[in-house]
Parts: structure tokens; C-alpha cells; sequence
């Protein structure tokens, strides 16, 4: 199973970015997914979470400027970036805790899955 991650780029400060991860393979169900991020010279943070029922944890740092949504249907997340600041610059890491994938017949279980990430660069 992999997260594939895709909308990051260069953006103004006060513009949007959309970012999606969709989980590949034969998922059966994902329990919590999730975004954090990095900076340049700092910890991975959490940004926000959503649980299969829609249950929302997010940082206060996005509250009000970032909403996460997810699609069960098609195993993908999404980060929807509003107003935009440069202290936003980081790389985003779409995360999973937990799934159950099928794969040559057997179902198994996956804790802490990780996409690669993608770069959000927010200019001034």
C-alpha cells in the first residue's frame, strides 16, 4: 500500500492550495488519515486528522484557514489551504494509522503509513 500525494507548489501569501493523497491498492478500511508537515530546521507537526466518521483534530495554527476532508469511497484525504502564510512553508506528509489491505488474497493490517510528501512553498 502507498499514499500518493499530489497539489503542493508555490503560492503567494493569501492564496489556496488544494492537497489530495489517495492510498493505492486494495484497501478494505483506513482508520484515522491525516496530514503533518515540516519545516526547514524543525519537527514534524500535525496539521489536522479526520477519523472514518468525520471527527476533525486539527492545529490551532490552521484553524479557521485549512479544512480537511476525506472521501472514503476512493481512500483519499484532502487538505484544502486557505489564506495562506509564509510560516505555512513546510513539507506536507499525508499520514494513515491504521488500514487493512488485501493483497494475493490475504488481508493484512498496516499501522503508520506515510506518503512521501510534497512541497508547499508560500511566498511573501
Amino acid at each position: 500500500v502507498q499514499l500518493v500525494e499530489s497539489g503542493g507548489g508555490l503560492v503567494q501569501a493569501g492564496g489556496s492550495l488544494r492537497l489530495s493523497c489517495a492510498a493505492s491498492g486494495i484497501i478494505i478500511s483506513i482508520a484515522h488519515m491525516g496530514w503533518y508537515r515540516q519545516a526547514p530546521g524543525k519537527q514534524r507537526e500535525l496539521v489536522a486528522t479526520i477519523t472514518r466518521d468525520g471527527r476533525i483534530n486539527s492545529a490551532d495554527s490552521v484553524k479557521g484557514r485549512f479544512t480537511i476532508s476525506r472521501d472514503n469511497a476512493k481512500n483519499t484525504v484532502y487538505l484544502q489551504m486557505n489564506s495562506l502564510k509564509v510560516e505555512d512553508t513546510a513539507v506536507y506528509y499525508c499520514y494513515v494509522d491504521r488500514l487493512l489491505a488485501e493483497e494475493a488474497g490475504t488481508r493484512a493490517y498496516e499501522n503508520d503509513v506515510w506518503g512521501q510528501g510534497t512541497q508547499v512553498t508560500v511566498s511573501s
